[in-house]
């Protein structure tokens, strides 16, 4: 057995089933071993940052890790920023990434480059297969490695994978997620009686289930703290039926007014927040000073039994209040960002992926979707922009019984459109909604924001899509997805209901204000 054929039959044993690939020379003879195991799914991405992005979007939903397959440094380097993404969401994703032939390596091919130090940018475990007998049981540790929520990358020489003498390993055991001691929860406990004003902290395991969220409202419900998330949490059960949670907000000027007069800040599956940039004059943080931030539950621990845990202590007879079903009426007439959200809480099915990168054509969706029937929202963890499209890939493909709805703006959505050609060789059923306003619109706010407002002519023009206009239509047809423009909030929901009702994947072009 060579070791392409030993390093795939490793990965399907240890429960990594797909592998979402952009291969070239490198990684021949894994593309040949996937004839000899049909039990892995290889799905092509014609761009590595699709690739990647997929990866993450399913390793969110299934809960365990996908694989990439990427071609030495430079198809590595293009997945970059999907990856970073991943790893602020701490998805569990397996990269193989194929390098010259050891022999080839001292020759200083054209491709020749620093796999290792890229790699080691994004990634939690690093290794290179030295020899081949060495690739299964790399791959066994580079899966378990990448469960505990982590990107993990192999690095696979040529003749490593060519060459005969490899044998399956067994997958390595994973520890399951820590508790958190006693003491500390304790010490969140007395905070929280105090009776000053609290605000619960969400992220990781906490709110990608009903069970963490549940038991946040019954200590809300208990103590009067508040409940709010990470502004781009990796995954978040929503709907009717659960607490009503609001996000952190994006804008510092929003975030630090959310939390203004909080005197302790717990955190439960989250970090302590940060503004995504410096500002002049502004603190780097919207935690106020007086405020003490308690760690319930670091990311990568059992958050939602501390929460349990916290309850029993603080609350244990109370009642969380829950968000009783409910939709908003269908808009008409102009198609706004609130309208275009009016729609996708009105049509929203149930067990409904919502993919949110929408960014600042979001305005109202938690609003007008947190009654909606139960779904999932998978956000933009690390602020790379482009991850949607590919992330509603990875969706789909991990959950092909529930309709995946991407909610994307259209700037980002240029950075990995060719995710929608996978769409269609997949026949994914992804619905994707372009947010179509023109422009770099989260720019123009930011120029203002960091005091460099008044810009002219030249400044507009680099934050502006015109001249030419994109042609979200052309684009998805001439990757075979099906697709409509809607200029008017009736035509956005006649569009969507026909996309859902419709196997397969479908696009809509909803143009907003500000498009010139």
């Amino acid at each position: 057995m060579n070791g392409a054929q030993a390093l795939i039959r490793t990965l399907v044993g240890a429960g990594v089933g797909v592998c979402f690939a952009n291969p070239g020379t490198s990684e021949m003879h894994f593309v040949a071993a996937l004839d000899e195991v049909p039990e892995m799914r290889g799905v092509l991405t014609l761009f590595e940052g699709v690739a990647t992005g997929a990866a993450d979007g399913y390793a969110r939903m299934a809960g365990r890790p996908a694989a990439t397959l990427l071609h030495l440094g430079p198809g590595l380097g293009n997945g970059l920023a999907n990856l970073h993404n991943a790893r602020r969401g701490r998805a569990p994703v397996v990269n193989v990434v194929g390098d010259h032939a050891r022999s080839h390596k001292r020759l200083d091919a054209p491709l020749e480059s620093d796999i290792d130090a890229l790699a080691g940018t994004v990634s939690s475990w690093v290794r290179r297969s030295l020899c081949t007998s060495d690739v299964a049981g790399d791959a066994a540790e580079a899966v378990a490695a990448a469960a505990r929520g982590a990107v993990a990358t192999l690095i696979l020489p040529a003749d490593v994978s060519w060459e005969d003498g490899a044998a399956v390993a067994d997958p390595v055991a994973v520890r399951p997620a820590p508790r958190v001691a006693d003491a500390v929860v304790a010490d969140v406990a007395a905070a929280l009686r105090s009776g000053e004003p609290a605000v619960l902290f969400l992220g990781g395991d906490v709110v990608a289930g009903e069970a963490g969220l549940l038991t946040a409202g019954q200590i809300a419900a208990g103590t009067g703290a508040r409940l709010m998330t990470e502004t781009f949490p990796a995954r978040t059960v929503r709907g009717a039926g659960l607490p009503d949670v609001s996000r952190l907000p994006y804008p510092p000027e929003m975030a630090m007014a959310a939390l203004a007069g909080t005197k302790h800040l717990v955190l439960a599956g989250a970090t302590r927040p940060v503004h995504f940039f410096a500002y002049p004059g502004v603190p780097g943080t919207p935690v106020p000073e007086d405020c003490t931030v308690h760690v319930l539950a670091e990311p990568g621990e059992d958050g939602v039994a501390a929460l349990q845990d916290l309850a029993g202590l603080v609350a244990p007879d109370a009642k969380p209040e829950l968000l009783e079903a409910s939709r908003p009426e269908l808009p008409a007439g102009q198609l706004t960002p609130r309208a275009l959200a009016a729609v996708v809480g009105a049509l929203l099915p149930e067990g409904a992926i919502v993919v949110d990168e929408a960014l600042t054509s979001g305005v109202g969706l938690d609003e007008l979707t947190s009654g909606a029937p139960r779904h999932d929202r998978l956000a933009l963890t690390g602020g790379a922009i482009g991850d949607g499209l590919p992330m509603a890939v990875g969706a789909a493909v991990a959950c092909p019984d529930r309709p995946v709805i991407g909610i994307q703006a259209d700037g980002s959505a240029m950075y990995t459109v060719q995710a929608l050609w996978t769409q269609a060789r997949e026949q994914l059923d992804v619905t994707t909604i372009v947010c179509d306003n023109g422009s770099y619109a989260i720019l123009e706010g930011e120029l203002d924001r960091v005091g460099a407002g008044g810009g002219g002519t030249r400044a507009e023009q680099l934050l502006r899509l015109d001249g030419p206009a994109l042609d979200f239509v052309a684009l998805a047809a001439g990757m075979g997805v099906p697709a409509t423009r809607a200029t008017t909030a009736e035509e956005l929901a006649d569009a969507l209901r026909k996309a859902l009702a419709e196997p397969g994947p479908h696009l809509i072009d909803a143009v907003l204000p500000g498009r010139g």
